[in-house]
């Protein structure tokens, strides 16, 4: 089996009240959580340095209850292969994102990242 280049590229955490949240995490890493482009999804997010980190407003998804690291990968299809070997779950498939669980039910997500090194 062919290893997946996985680079911890996002954390990402939900809001009640975004404008706190927003105050609170550029309090904290004294950067700007910038608008989101229309492919990063909805929220905000750091644009100046990887990893990023971002806020949205919390929902009712899978990834949309708890804080979720991202990892980029070059080839998300087969990465998403790759966790159900390894025993984990795709909970929430996509074509740039997903949402997925490891063995031991830890939610995280995978982002396509064409610059990933494969």
């Amino acid at each position: 089996m062919r290893p997946v280049d996985v680079r911890l590229s996002l954390i990402e955490f939900p809001a009640d009240d975004a404008e706190r949240a927003l105050r609170f995490w550029s309090g904290l890493l004294g950067a700007d959580l910038g608008d989101r482009s229309v492919e990063e999804g909805r929220g905000w997010q750091t644009h100046s340095e990887r990893p990023s980190v971002g806020v949205h407003q919390r929902g009712t998804g899978p990834g949309d209850t708890v804080s979720l690291p991202y990892f980029g990968v070059a080839d998300l299809e087969a990465a998403l292969e790759r966790v159900q070997t390894l025993g984990g779950s795709v909970i929430h498939p996509g074509s740039r994102w997903a949402i997925c669980r490891d063995s031991e039910g830890s939610p995280f997500g995978l982002a396509l990242n064409p610059n990933a090194r494969t």
